[in-house]
This record gives structure tokens, C-alpha cells and sequence, in this order.
């Protein structure tokens, strides 16, 4: 790769970013209700209701007031030795402590850094930060690299996947001991994952406007929430176009597997795969937390406060299961409980409603205290043909298509269509590129082709409204680029992925290694300037100062910060 300037705009600027001010919160909710908005993707009337709402919308001065809206990025990318193997060596000290640094952190594993952008209004800002934020750590790493794929490789079971640490503190233990807990409930193998998560969330003035639109008459943080958790059930109903689209994992690495039995197709002599797969991390041998049966967890997505309700229930119910897990081995905590969740943050789904916390605030206290803040899309692939793991058109459609969930009616589900989108998402993931795939809608089975062109016809007028008064038409144009992958899906990055490791003769190991060197050079090449260089500096040892001063000022034993902790309410 050349050292060229980057194919997003204002990657290059010599802005300096301040520490993660995240998104901020409204009035707390006095009362919960479900928006009644009838309707679902089949009614004929449909696109007319987007399309009334959109014109509504368009004769006020929608382009001023979503300039405003807030996009931030979580990227999670594993730190490999030169083999691309795991790292076994500890987060490295210049890049800061991974308990309080606002931007550089570590996720499951010691060696899975994640990226956490600040939330701005714009993309070039966003996709700028994270390029510098790449370029640091790049300047900091010692014969280390990172690996440019979701799935790790050069596996060597779980003893191969160091747990983070995250110091002394009460708090650091906290976070230590939880990734113990994962680590024994479902093996620390798909804890090495990676993806990339897309945090949005819209301005105040644009809720008052879509809250005039729809004639509600209510408290303005409710009608947010509710339509927040609206969204939710549409991104949970559409949300397997995501890993159709950008899903980029479709092999895996057999030291992944180890020796478990799979029905994935031997590739070469190192690598499994599945021939239509569009995301295996989304798939059964990703990221899961429902075993079924007894261990089944049913969180509820009709209302805030029924969300609220079903996964505190979750973090306080005993599992019998997990009580056979030693609490404390040898002076260590071995998870934070035995319940069926040791956290909310335990609980995987493809899309998060979100509050910005307060100090040790339980993420469900703080939804139920504030409302929903932003919402958290958690099912991207770390797109391996783009150095950053995602793209300025990437973010451009998945904007257009949370606005369209917001516009598309959202009637509560039943435990028959939750079980239709778990069955589409898995499906799209392990054979999405089948042109034959069918998924299940209102209890019949469509044609992804023909499901998926319906959702482009009725996003355009969205996109025309996001691309209101531009000179340039950039969020219709990404909607064309990606609808194109419907009738080619060798357009796909997984079929792109598949066909290189053809054309190369690569097994999967290969291919990701030859993309993480080709990263490594991009970053490499283009070395922050002085400026920026000290300002990640300072951050990193601000960090380590506020770890320091968190460990210094604990004066309780950690069990009883663990029960304060759980005792909120």
C-alpha cells in the first residue's frame, strides 16, 4: 500500500481530540409505552407511511438539525505476535491503562485491543480518530502487529488467550473476574473474536421534530426511548442484511475449532469454511449465549421497561449450572456470580439501547434512571479489505438503514417472530449468499432477494432525505452500491475474501496475515505528527494516573464492593 492520503475524507487533518465526551442524556423516563405504529414490511401502504413521513420531515430544516447527530465507533482488533499468534504479552504500558483510558482499551482478552471513538458529527471526524488512534498504537508496538480479520488464527486452545487485566482497583478486579466467568461458561475461544460496533444516536431537536411528525402529545424522553426500542425490533427484524452485506468472515481457521465436530467444509488443509457463509462470528460457532432449554434467557424488546425488567431478572436469578464453578480459587474470583447473567453486558444481541453511566451505575438502573441515549449496532464484521475494519460508505448506509428502522412502524414481537430473526440472522450468516436462501416472514418464507430489494425500495426516500440539499447524492449512492450486492453477491466482502484465498492458492491464515501486513504498512507509513503524537501520550499516562489514584482510594474489601455494586436499586 502507498502512504497516499486515506479514501475517507479529513483523515488527514491536524485536529486534536479531546477525551470521549459521550452521548449525551435526556430528562428520565416518568412513564413507559409502546409507540403504536401498525404495520410490518408487507403492508402495501408502507413505503407511502415512510414516504409521508419523509416529506413531513423534509419541510422543516431536517438538514441543519441532523448535522447534529452524534456516530461514534467501537473497533476491536487482536494484537498478534509475528506468526500471527495471539500475543501472550501484556497491554503495552505506552498505550495507557486499559481501565481508564478513553479511547485505547482491551476487551475479553489482554491481547483484543478495542478502539473507542469519541462520538462526532461527522463521519471524516470519526473515521480520522481512529485512524490516529491506529497510528499510535502502530508506533508503539514492538514486532507485534494487528490482525485484520474477525476471526483469530494460530489458536492454541483456551490457555492461548490471556485474560485482560486491569489492575488492583476494586473496580479493575471487577472486570478481570467477569472474563473469568465468560471464560468457564462458554470458553475463552469465541471470546478472541473482533467486530466492530456503530454507536448513533439523534439530536434532541430531530426527536421533537419526528414527535411532531407522528402526533405525540407525550413526555419528549419517553417518546425517545420508546422509539429508540422501536428501532431495536426493526434492526432485530432487518438486522440480518448487516452480515449479508458486510459479513467477512465465511472461513475460519481450524486451530479454532481444535477438535470439536463441525458441518463446515474443509478448505485447503488449515481452514474451514462454508460456501454461501456470509459471517461465521454471527453464526453458531460465534458469539452465543443461549444454550436453550433451562439456560435459555428471554429478554423482552417490547418496552424499556420490559427490557429492563427481563435482563435484571437475568443477573438475579441462580443458575445451578454455573453455582458448580468455584466462586474464589486460590485468592481469585472466578466469575461475579452464579446467576444466569453475571452482568447485563453478558447478554449478546445484535443491537444495544444505551445510557451513558455514572460511575459504577448497572447499565439497566441507568435506562430505567435516564431513558435511551443512542443506540449500539454490534453485528459488523471487522471488514478485512479496509484498514480501519469499516468504511465512510459503510457508515453512510447502516445511518440510512437505522433511519429507516426509525420510520418503517414497529409492532411488538411474539416469541414466534423472535425465533424467525434468530433463525434469519444464523441462516444469512452460515449460507447467506445462496441464492436459493429463504428466510421467514409473518410465517411464511420469502426469497432474501426478493425481502432484501423490498427494504432498499422503501430506504430510498430516507436516503434522499439524508442527502437533502448535498451536491453530491453520497447516501443514495452507497444505497445503489449495496443493493448491487443483491443481484451479484461476489460483490459481498465474504465472497471477495473466498475468491482471493482461490486466486492465491491462501488458506484462511494467509489471506488474513497478507491483509494485516498490507495495514500494518498503511499506518506505518503515515506517522502522526508531533502534535498528535504527545497528545496520545498524554493520554496514556493520564490514564495510568487515574488507575493509581482508583487503586489508592478503595478502603473496602472487594466482596463488599461486589455486593454494593449488585445492591443498587
Amino acid at each position: 500500500m502507498s502512504a497516499a492520503s486515506p479514501a475517507y475524507c479529513g483523515a488527514t487533518s491536524n485536529k486534536l481530540y479531546t477525551a470521549v465526551d459521550f452521548f449525551a442524556s435526556g430528562a428520565p423516563p416518568r412513564h413507559n409505552r409502546t409507540l403504536q405504529l401498525a404495520g410490518t414490511i408487507q403492508d402495501p401502504v408502507l413505503k407511502s407511511v415512510i414516504e409521508q413521513r419523509v416529506a413531513q420531515l423534509l419541510d422543516s430544516d431536517i438538514r441543519k438539525v441532523l448535522q447534529q447527530r452524534q456516530v461514534g465507533l467501537e473497533k476491536e482488533s487482536l494484537r498478534v505476535a509475528a506468526d500471527g499468534g495471539i500475543a501472550q504479552t501484556p497491554h503495552p504500558a505506552t498505550l495507557g491503562s486499559a481501565l481508564t483510558h478513553p479511547s485505547i482499551t482491551t476487551d475479553y482478552s489482554e491481547a483484543l485491543l478495542e478502539f473507542v471513538t469519541p462520538p462526532f458529527h461527522h463521519f471524516c471526524d470519526t473515521l480520522g480518530f481512529l485512524d490516529d488512534t491506529h497510528r499510535y498504537v502502530y508506533s508503539q508496538l514492538d514486532n507485534e502487529f494487528l490482525w485484520a480479520s474477525s476471526m483469530p488464527c494460530v489458536v492454541e486452545g483456551d490457555a492461548s488467550i490471556p485474560i485482560a487485566q486491569y489492575g488492583s482497583s476494586n473496580a479493575g478486579r471487577m472486570k478481570t473476574a467477569y472474563r473469568r466467568g465468560l471464560g468457564h461458561r462458554y470458553g475463552r475461544m469465541m471470546q478472541a473474536i473482533a467486530g466492530v460496533h456503530f454507536n448513533y444516536s439523534y439530536p434532541e431537536s430531530f426527536w421533537q421534530l419526528m414527535q411532531s411528525v407522528v402526533g405525540d402529545k407525550g413526555d419528549l424522553q419517553t417518546f425517545i426511548s420508546d422509539s429508540y426500542i422501536g428501532m431495536v425490533r426493526n434492526l432485530q427484524r432487518f438486522g440480518w442484511l448487516v452480515p449479508y452485506l458486510f459479513g467477512a468472515s465465511p472461513a475460519i481457521c481450524a486451530s479454532f475449532l481444535g477438535a470439536s465436530p463441525t458441518s463446515l467444509q474443509r478448505w485447503r488443509e488449515y481452514s474451514y469454511y462454508a460456501p454461501y457463509a456470509t459471517s461465521l462470528r454471527m453464526g453458531d460457532i460465534g458469539y452465543q449465549n443461549d444454550k436453550g432449554g433451562e439456560a435459555s434467557i428471554k429478554v423482552n424488546y417490547n418496552s424499556l421497561q420490559g427490557y429492563v425488567d427481563s435482563l435484571q431478572a437475568a443477573i438475579s436469578t441462580p443458575y445451578p449450572e454455573y453455582a458448580k464453578i468455584e466462586m474464589v480459587r486460590d485468592g481469585e474470583w472466578q466469575q461475579l456470580n452464579s446467576n444466569r447473567l453475571q452482568i447485563e453486558n453478558e447478554y449478546y444481541s445484535s443491537v444495544r439501547p444505551k445510557q451513558i453511566l455514572r460511575g459504577e451505575e448497572k447499565p439497566t438502573l441507568a435506562l430505567a434512571r435516564r431513558g435511551v441515549a443512542y443506540l449500539e449496532l454490534r453485528s459488523l464484521d471487522v471488514n478485512a479489505f479496509e484498514p480501519l475494519g469499516i468504511s465512510e460508505e459503510q457508515m453512510r448506509f447502516l445511518e440510512s438503514f437505522l433511519l429507516f428502522s426509525l420510520l418503517t412502524p414497529s409492532a411488538p414481537y411474539d416469541d414466534a417472530e423472535f425465533a424467525a430473526i434468530k433463525y434469519n440472522l444464523n441462516e444469512v450468516a452460515v449460507r447467506g449468499r445462496d441464492p436459493q436462501l429463504k428466510l421467514r416472514r409473518n410465517g411464511e418464507e420469502v426469497l432474501l432477494r426478493d425481502w432484501a430489494n423490498e427494504i432498499f425500495e422503501q430506504m430510498s426516500a430516507g436516503c434522499d432525505l439524508l442527502d437533502k440539499d448535498n451536491r453530491v447524492h453520497s447516501y443514495c449512492d452507497a444505497l445503489q452500491r449495496q443493493r448491487a450486492k443483491i443481484t451479484s453477491p461476489d460483490l459481498t466482502p465474504s465472497a471477495r475474501m473466498l475468491a482471493e484465498m482461490e486466486q492465491n492458492g491462501e488458506e484462511f491464515y494467509h489471506f488474513a496475515l497478507r491483509k494485516s501486513r498490507q495495514h500494518q504498512q498503511w499506518f506505518d507509513e503515515r506517522p502522526l505528527d508531533e502534535a498528535k503524537l504527545r497528545h496520545f501520550e498524554g493520554l496514556a499516562r493520564d490514564s495510568i494516573a487515574r488507575q493509581q489514584a482508583i487503586e489508592a482510594a478503595d478502603d473496602i474489601p472487594f466482596e463488599t464492593f461486589l455486593q454494593n455494586y449488585f445492591a443498587q436499586s
